[in-house]
C-alpha cells in the first residue's frame, strides 16, 4: 500500500505490505527514490512486514530547507514507524540510506532490530569526496542537474553488468530527472557533515550486516576489506557479482542475506528480547 505521511515536519512517501511479524525497513541511496525497491521488496515480503519511503528531498517526498542532515533523516525515519505503530525494524540502508541508518542508529538504538549497510560505509567523506560534492552541489546550482543522470546510473553497476543491466540503467536516469534540484543539494549538503560511525558500531549493541560488491566502484574491494576487518562485531556477504547495486545485480543473493540476517533477530513481546 502506497500513501502519504507527515513526518518529522515533512510530507512522505511510503508503502507498507502490512503484514509479517518481524519488518524490514529499506531506505534508499542518492538520486533515488522508493520505486528502486519495488521488485526486490517482493523477495522479501512473503516472510516480513516491509517498509519503505522516499527519503525527504528525493522521490516525490518534501525538500526541508537548504539542508538534509542526516539527523534530520533518521527522525523522519522514526517518524515512519511512529505512525504506522512499529516498535523495532531491521533497517537496511543502501549508499546513502545507509547513512541514514547509521545515524538512526546513533539516535534511537532502542528502534532497531537490526543494521545493514548495503554497499554503504561507516566512515566519512575523505577531501576527495568532499570535493566532488561541491563539485555536484555547483553542477546543480548552475541548472545542470540532468547530466547527473547518464553518469550516475552507469557508475553504480559492474561494468561487465552493464548490458544486461540496460532496462536499469535507463531507469536510474529516470530517477536523477525526478528529484527536485533543491532535494539534491540538501542532500548532498547533510552528507558532507555526517559523522565518523566507525566507533558507534563497534559499541553498539545492535546486529550488525555489511553486504559488499566485489566490483564496487564507489567502495573499492580495498577498502571495504579493512572496513571489514575494522568491524570484526559485524557479519558480512560479499556479493561477487555485483559493483554498488547489489539489490539489481545480484537480487536473489543479496534478499536471501537479509532474510537469513532479520530472521535471526529476537522478537520483542512486552518489550523483552525473546529468542
Amino acid at each position: 500500500m502506497e500513501k502519504f505521511i507527515i513526518s518529522n515536519g515533512c510530507a512522505l512517501r511510503i508503502t507498507d505490505t502490512r503484514k509479517g511479524e518481524k519488518t524490514i525497513m529499506l531506505l534508499h541511496g542518492y538520486l533515488e527514490s522508493l520505486d528502486v525497491w519495488e521488485d526486490f521488496a517482493g523477495l522479501l515480503s512473503k516472510d516480513f512486514r516491509i517498509v519503505t519511503m522516499d527519503l525527504p528531498g528525493h522521490g516525490i517526498s518534501q525538500v526541508m530547507g537548504p539542508i538534509h542532515t542526516m539527523s534530520f533523516l533518521a527522525d523522519a525515519v522514526v517518524g515512519v514507524l511512529d505512525e504506522l505503530e512499529i516498535d523495532k525494524a531491521t533497517i537496511v540502508g543502501h549508499s546513502m540510506g545507509g547513512y541514514v541508518a547509521l545515524q538512526t542508529l546513533r539516535l534511537h538504538p532502542e528502534r532497531m532490530e537490526g543494521l545493514v549497510l548495503l554497499s554503504s560505509t561507516p566512515n566519512p567523506d575523505s577531501p576527495e569526496k568532499l570535493a566532488d560534492r561541491d563539485r555536484e552541489i555547483a553542477l546543480v546550482e548552475k541548472g545542470h542537474k540532468d547530466l547527473l543522470a547518464p553518469t550516475a546510473a552507469k557508475a553504480g553497476f559492474a561494468p561487465d553488468n552493464l548490458r544486461r543491466m540496460a532496462d536499469e540503467v535507463a531507469f536510474l536516469e529516470e530517477q536523477v530527472l525526478v528529484v527536485e534540484p533543491e532535494g539534491v543539494v540538501a542532500l548532498l549538503r547533510g552528507m558532507k557533515e555526517r559523522e565518523d560511525s566507525n566507533e558507534l558500531l563497534r559499541n553498539s549493541s545492535v546486529p550488525q550486516l555489511f553486504i559488499l560488491g566485489r566490483k564496487d566502484g564507489y567502495i573499492p574491494v580495498e577498502k571495504a576489506e579493512a572496513m571489514v576487518a575494522n568491524h570484526p562485531q559485524a557479519k558480512v556477504v560479499w556479493l561477487e557479482n555485483s559493483g554498488h547495486l547489489g539489490y539489481f545485480e545480484e537480487p536473489e543473493a543479496t534478499a536471501a542475506a537479509i532474510r537469513e540476517f532479520a530472521e535471526q533477530a529476537p522478537i520483542r513481546e512486552g518489550g523483552v528480547d525473546v529468542c
